[in-house]
């Protein structure tokens, strides 16, 4: 295994991503050569997390344990890697469960690497850029990937994805409620695929007005599926809806799943298969799809191939941006003004408040889109921005991110309210609080919306305290700046933060001098 001290010496860098899914737990590591990325070795761990989500949402704690146990195999694996070489995805089951707080908590405790909990439309952005990546096709394309506790549909053409969705039906959550205990009935498979098609009903039109020439379809359930088929002869490699139907026909001659033995069904896929078919069946019925071919790539080689991007400097998020930026008209020269000001006073933080290159990057953006609240009122624009972004489709940003971005807009003017700071697992509070007060300072020094309007800054940071350092012969022609500045050291003071100007000072004891006078 490559280390990172071997990385810095040129060899081609390894990179793992780690797919924390609601029916298994894959690992992959990979070695980029030349932009390419070189698959070297696969782990893949049943845990079945969907399993243990209750009716309410809450992972059990034979769920959890399960789910830790792995993640300490895994961490020994990566043992070698840096935090920068490996990421680690998080979808349904920890995206829905209500505690997976917990979770994210003890498996810190364990497992060196960050985990993200991403969107379901991101969990699907990934799954296409996988397929895309791995086998180029010239049309347009409708992906699908049946996991454990949802089903992502990616419709688009190369690398762009048009269409993307997460529908809440998965082999592992339909398996325990639509087939318990892996009984099988003709009713259950009535149910199971009507349900389905009730789920697949909000995307249909959409996808069907785009169009596609090729159906393809990702993981172990669709493999599995294909597999079977294969094996009874009855295809040579793409799938119909004639074959699941005829699957399904054959099932029912069975009245359990654990009776099953077929050409290609896997011990532990056997009480998945039915979930997993009725809902295949409910797709190519509601989609009208002719036929779907298997193809071997999904998030995880989705997940690589943009590590292998942002390698290169070339990270979604900044198109991401634009595409916000241009959507709602946002003052551009403003938020460069915003932007610059909290870049320079990073500069001078960074090393006193821990701040990295990504802290930075995550801080431009929230001065980028500062303002994206003004498209709807200038009346608690803090809120309209917080509010967009909360639940905006934000490619390349998993949920803290994307929860971060929010936090940030919604503080950078006003009261901080601390009870309504979200808890970050990706993020130390003090971090949060740090970019904050970072982002409302280059607002409030900017409010003029003039260039080369301010003097230098010269920043000095601790433990909850910064001092900045403002010229006396400047501030004193600023009188509303000033006079904003005293009401930010109030602000700050109410959560226990010491906001310093040693020039407001001075310029404030004047007054009081004057005033005496």
């Amino acid at each position: 295994m490559t280390t990172t001290t071997e990385q810095e010496q040129g060899q081609a860098p390894y990179i793992a991503a780690v797919d924390l899914g609601s029916n298994s737990f894959h690992m992959v590591i990979a070695r980029i050569v030349k932009g390419d990325i070189q698959l070297l070795h696969r782990e893949k761990q049943k845990v079945q997390l969907a399993e243990g989500l209750s009716d309410d949402l809450v992972l059990s704690e034979d769920a959890i344990e399960r789910g830790l146990n792995v993640l300490r195999q895994f961490a020994d694996t990566l043992q070698p890697f840096a935090p920068q070489s490996v990421r680690v995805i998080a979808t349904y089951t920890l995206r829905r469960a209500k505690n997976s707080a917990t979770f994210l908590r003890r498996a810190k405790t364990l497992f060196p690497f960050p985990i993200e909990v991403i969107s379901g439309q991101e969990e699907a952005r990934f799954i296409y850029q996988g397929v895309a990546h791995f086998e180029h096709f010239s049309g347009r394309r409708l992906v699908i990937d049946i996991g454990g506790g949802s089903t992502e549909f990616a419709l688009g053409e190369a690398e762009q994805p048009l269409r993307l969705s997460s529908r809440n039906m998965g082999c592992v959550s339909y398996g325990k409620s639509l087939f318990p205990q892996g009984k099988i009935s003709s009713r259950r498979f009535n149910r199971a695929i009507v349900q389905a098609e009730q789920e697949l009903e909000p995307i249909v039109n959409s996808f069907r007005t785009v169009g596609w020439q090729q159906a393809v379809g990702t993981s172990g359930s669709v493999k599995t599926i294909r597999d079977i088929v294969v094996g009874f002869g009855w295809s040579t490699n793409a799938l119909e809806l004639a074959h699941l139907l005829q699957l399904r026909n054959y099932l029912l001659k069975f009245e359990n799943c654990q009776d099953l033995d077929l050409p290609g069904l896997t011990d532990d896929r056997k009480l998945l298969l039915c979930s997993a078919l009725s809902i295949l069946i409910a797709a190519f019925q509601m989609l009208h799809i002719e036929q779907l071919v298997y193809v071997d790539a999904a998030l995880r080689e989705g997940v690589l191939y943009e590590m292998s991007d942002r390698m290169q400097h070339l990270d979604i998020r900044e198109q991401t941006m634009q595409s916000l930026v241009q959507r709602y008209d946002i003052d551009q020269a403003q938020a460069q003004r915003v932007r610059s000001t909290a870049l320079a006073l990073v500069t001078q933080v960074k090393d006193s408040w821990q701040l990295n290159e990504e802290d930075a990057l995550l801080l431009s953006f929230a001065a980028t889109v500062a303002e994206i609240g003004l498209h709807i009122n200038s009346s608690g624009v803090q809120k309209h921005s917080a509010y967009i972004l909360q639940n905006a489709n934000l490619p390349g940003f998993n949920q803290e991110q994307q929860n971060l971005l929010a936090c940030l807009v919604r503080f950078h003017r006003r009261k901080i309210r601390a009870d309504e700071l979200p808890y970050f697992s990706l993020f130390e509070l003090s971090k949060v609080i740090n970019l904050l007060i970072i982002l409302r300072l280059a607002v409030l020094l900017n409010q003029k919306r003039r260039d080369d309007f301010l003097p230098d800054l010269l920043a000095e940071a601790g433990a909850q305290t910064l001092k900045l350092d403002l010229p006396l012969s400047w501030l004193q022609t600023q009188n509303v700046l000033a006079a904003d500045l005293l009401q930010e050291q109030k602000n700050l003071k109410k959560i226990a933060f010491k906001f310093d100007i040693p020039s407001l000072q001075e310029l404030s004891s004047q007054l009081l001098i004057e005033s005496a006078s």
